[in-house]
């Protein structure tokens, strides 16, 4: 399946937690095609989440405070995600055995 834009800057952000990487060293680390990527990445620096820096002649990118501070609330935003749908599933759950229940109540 297909990411969203959201979920692929979402992998940008982590690929970059705690290293600066290349352009070509992060399209490694996501998956993501390079050429995207330049693009994804611009828009991130064009918005603070993302530092561009030169190290060893290289172009290098860093995940700045504001980036770390929305991947944080991407991350929560995912958990409750995980939450919902695992409290989804029990009331189904919990709703089929109702129905069982109700079908045959001399099983009680």
């Amino acid at each position: 399946m297909r990411k969203s834009k959201l979920e692929v800057y979402q992998d940008i952000l982590e690929g970059l937690r705690g290293k600066a990487l290349s352009l070509d060293g992060l399209s490694y680390e996501t998956g993501v095609d390079c050429q995207a990527l330049k693009r994804k990445v611009a828009f991130l620096v064009e918005n603070g989440l993302v530092r561009e820096g030169v190290s060893k002649s290289e172009v290098r990118f860093a995940i700045s405070s504001k980036g770390l501070a929305v991947l944080r609330a991407l991350d929560v935003q995912r958990r409750f995600e995980i939450v919902k749908t695992a409290l989804m599933t029990a009331e189904d759950l919990l709703q089929a055995k109702t129905t069982a229940a109700n079908q045959h109540p001399e099983n009680e």
